[in-house]
């Protein structure tokens, strides 16, 4: 995409009102997206776009341009609009410019792209048929596939450039079912950096079946009970209480600016002994995964908390700038349009040494979760809500009667501390995550833990 263009000509003009670093990112993107609702397919989007967007940075403040023409000319274009924003001792650009390897390349067996739409929609239509026919009382079903095929391109004023290829995929199923007045919700997504590959052998029928029997099992649980008690965070549930409750909060931008519950606390005791935390970008064909951030450093393995003590934040080059914190290829941004900010890639508290069914068998009583559903919360001080999407008692150390309706109040950094078993196992949750208006591909992991207590919302008995 850079083609025959004179960078340093480029961020020589971007880099004359002052400045001490200034980067150019290129994007092309293909996009397909097939849903399907009230049993017949209800959209088909494919199309594409390129576009570039050229940043110039001075002192700790940016300033950030973009086009959809990538075109040298308009290269120099939004180079000479950035110049005239600040008015300082004018900057330099690096006269020779080198490709980067790749820290790691992302192996894809069936590029999407050369699928053609029936394929993937006899894909759509086959999880439609299984979802419908799992029980009488579904009264919805959802199913969306989607792929992206994205080249991007960054270079800097240092002489960096580097070049990747991203593809990914991804499908879910989400079913509501009804009896009564009663409506509960099953919901299933798989994907990650892979191709349509994804789809292999009879993937959308259990993915369907999957959303179906949650649904219809949330429908026939009893009310959840409400109160504090012991909580089991099973490895099924995913990493969504890491992602919310603690991710964001590790985040550099948000720790450097006070905004965080984890600000000023590096070297300091913020959760359990048996807690490792990290985000690590190098996962293969985990959807968050990249060779390179959108500002062209290479994607790493980043360790955030060690054995429960606090040792670095998820960091940027702006964020570099302004607190010092060294860079971990974190920097990313939603498309051409967007300047890169600090953002997760797969954030994972690492296994422990407890078998998951000991976990389980040494709670007397308590809350067992397979499923999280949404949340939110609060970075500056750690407090959180929790939807649980499949729950279930625990009785007499055994996983007991399903209940719906469960939500989880806490606090992040509480939390951290308050739990005591972390089981060996590990499992994945996925999505698309959101932060100042711009969304990216993300996925969280846990193994089975055990938090010695957390107020369950539900009924007081």
């Amino acid at each position: 995409m850079i083609g025959n263009f004179n960078l340093k000509k480029v961020f020589d003009r971007a880099l004359q009102g002052g400045g001490s670093f200034a980067d150019l990112f290129f994007e092309e993107r293909q996009l397909v997206s097939i849903a399907c609702e009230e049993n017949k397919i209800e959209r088909i989007i494919a199309g594409g776009e390129r576009g570039m967007g050229l940043r110039a940075i001075v002192g700790d403040r940016t300033v950030y341009a973009h086009s959809s023409t990538v075109t040298e000319e308009k290269a120099l274009e939004l180079a000479g609009r950035l110049k005239g924003v600040f008015q300082a001792q004018p900057g330099s650009a690096a006269d020779d410019y080198r490709i980067s390897s790749p820290g790691r390349v992302f192996s894809i067996e069936r590029d999407p792209a050369g699928i053609g739409i029936p394929r993937k929609t006899e894909a759509v239509m086959r999880a439609n048929e299984r979802a419908w026919a799992y029980d009488g009382r579904i009264r919805q079903v959802k199913v969306v596939y989607a792929d992206r095929v994205q080249r991007v391109v960054v270079a800097n004023a240092e002489g960096r450039i580097a070049e990747e290829t991203r593809i990914g995929t991804m499908f879910l199923v989400q079913v509501v079912a009804a009896a009564g007045n009663i409506i509960q919700t099953g919901y299933e997504p798989v994907g990650g950096i892979m191709g349509f590959e994804l789809l292999d052998g009879d993937l959308p029928e259990r993915v369907a079946e999957t959303a179906a029997r949650r649904a219809i099992l949330m429908l026939e649980a009893e009310p959840a009970p409400g109160g504090a008690m012991p909580v089991v965070l099973s490895s099924e549930a995913g990493g969504t209480m890491i992602h919310e409750a603690v991710g964001h909060g590790l985040e550099a931008d948000l720790a450097g600016e006070g905004l965080s519950v984890y600000t000023g606390k590096l070297g300091q005791r913020v959760a359990a002994e048996a807690i490792t935390v990290v985000d690590d970008a190098t996962l293969p064909s985990r959807r968050g995964s990249y060779a390179f951030d959108d500002e062209g450093t290479p994607g790493q393995r980043t360790m955030l908390i060690d054995q429960g003590i606090l040792t670095g934040y998820m960091s940027d080059h702006l964020s570099k700038i302004r607190y010092g914190y060294p860079m971990t290829g974190n920097g990313r941004r939603e498309s051409y349009r967007n300047h890169p900010i600090p953002r997760m890639s797969n954030t994972i508290i690492l296994p422990g040494q407890a078998n998951p069914d000991d976990i389980i068998a040494e709670t007397k009583t308590g809350l067992l979760v397979k499923k999280m559903g949404g949340g939110q919360v609060n970075t500056i001080n750690g407090d959180f809500v929790f939807e649980v999407s499949e729950g279930y008692l625990i009785e007499n150390g055994r996983q007991g009667r399903p209940v719906r309706g469960a939500t989880l109040t806490g606090n992040g950094p509480k939390v951290m501390l308050d739990i005591d078993l972390v089981g060996r196992d590990l499992g994945f949750s996925l999505g698309t995550c959101g932060k100042d208006g711009q969304g990216v591909p993300v996925a969280d992991a846990q193994p089975t833990i055990r938090i010695r207590q957390l107020v369950v919302g539900g009924e007081i008995r």
